[in-house]
């Protein structure tokens, strides 16, 4: 299977931003005030994250990437601005909100001279609540304004309170007149029916159909669970994602107990976080470029396998994804003894 050119693709990314703050350090000591190690401070930096990695995904891959959605007018809000801008990708639609906070985590890794850094300690710092509800009107407006402007939209939900009734409602209308949007979600499901596709973890699918999660590692789980959803949320195809399970993907055009494919990758996982990302936008890329729903999933899970061996939310390459094709696990009916 070869990489398509993503080039020539327009594409929306709407939900909520995410300024990724990592601190690296070095273990010295234990203090005397607590028992509790002291670190060496050697380095830090901003990374973007949430929807703004949905969006540094897709740019990576080529296409032109329109940002919808909101930053404080505080340091962390200018750094996402100023990494998304640098990345090429347009911000004319990034609302910039007074007395509003960029949700912002902190990672804290230490490790000594030499050593593989491990996170020791994260500290998020978050809104008091979503934007206000003016706010989103005047987003989900320029939601509905990309009718016949892009190709496809890719909506991140990250439970910051943007991607609600508003946006949904006008992703909906998108979707009815026949654009291609595409649902990474976290809170809930209900004010996104009709879409192309929705692409939640086992996890928010357990949350979503109030399933054992624990069970749904058994083939027959996930179909039932899986089925639940598409009647609920009538999306043409459901992708979820497994962890090292691999993907499975239910749907329109497909057999009915759904397709799968195993993990993509090798080597030992570094970093899962911004995983996620990864997929929904590549496979968001992938059915623009007109690619068979199960190509789709071959395509995001050698992204995934790809990011998932860097530290951080990372972007997956052209030419890393043309490499993780070569080797890529095919898709296979859910049936099959290897995922029964």
């Amino acid at each position: 299977m070869r990489c398509p050119d993503f080039s020539k693709l327009k594409v929306a990314v709407v939900g909520d931003l995410i300024a990724d703050h990592w601190l690296h350090a070095q273990p010295t000591r234990l203090s005397r005030e607590a028992p509790v190690m002291v670190l060496r401070h050697m380095s830090e930096s901003i990374g973007a994250g949430g929807a703004a990695n949905v969006a540094r995904n897709l740019r990576s891959l080529g296409a032109h990437v329109t940002m919808i959605g909101a930053v404080g007018r505080d340091a962390s809000g200018r750094e996402l601005v100023r990494i998304l801008e640098g990345g090429g990708i347009d911000t004319v639609d990034l609302a910039s909100v007074e007395r509003w906070s960029t949700p912002t985590k902190t990672r804290i890794l230490a490790a000594e001279a030499r050593r593989n850094p491990h996170q020791v300690l994260r500290i998020d710092r978050e809104p008091d609540g979503p934007v206000d509800a003016s706010v989103r009107e005047k987003l989900a407006e320029r939601v509905r304004a990309l009718r016949g402007q892009v190709d496809a939209v890719v909506v991140s939900d990250y439970a910051y309170g943007l991607v609600g009734a508003e946006v949904g409602a006008a992703c909906a209308e998108l979707a009815r007149a026949g654009v291609l949007v595409v649902l990474d979600p976290r809170t809930g499901i209900e004010h996104f029916v009709g879409l192309t596709a929705i692409t939640p973890n086992v996890g928010e699918l357990a949350r979503f159909t109030r399933s054992d999660e624990r069970k749904l590692d058994d083939v027959r789980e996930i179909r039932r669970a899986a089925q639940e959803l598409l009647e609920r949320a009538r999306p043409r195809w459901l992708l979820v994602t497994r962890g090292n399970l691999g993907m499975a993907l239910f749907g329109e055009g497909l057999p009915e107990e759904g397709v799968a494919v195993e993990a993509s990758g090798s080597g030992e996982v570094t970093d899962v976080c911004g995983a996620g990302d990864t997929v929904a936008a590549v496979f968001a890329l992938a059915l623009a470029a007109e690619l068979d729903p199960a190509q789709a999933m071959v395509l995001a899970n050698a992204a995934a396998g790809v990011v998932v061996m860097e530290k951080g939310a990372a972007a997956c390459r052209p030419q890393e994804l043309a490499s993780a094709l070569v080797a890529a696990p095919a898709a296979v009916r859910l049936s099959r003894p290897e995922f029964a």
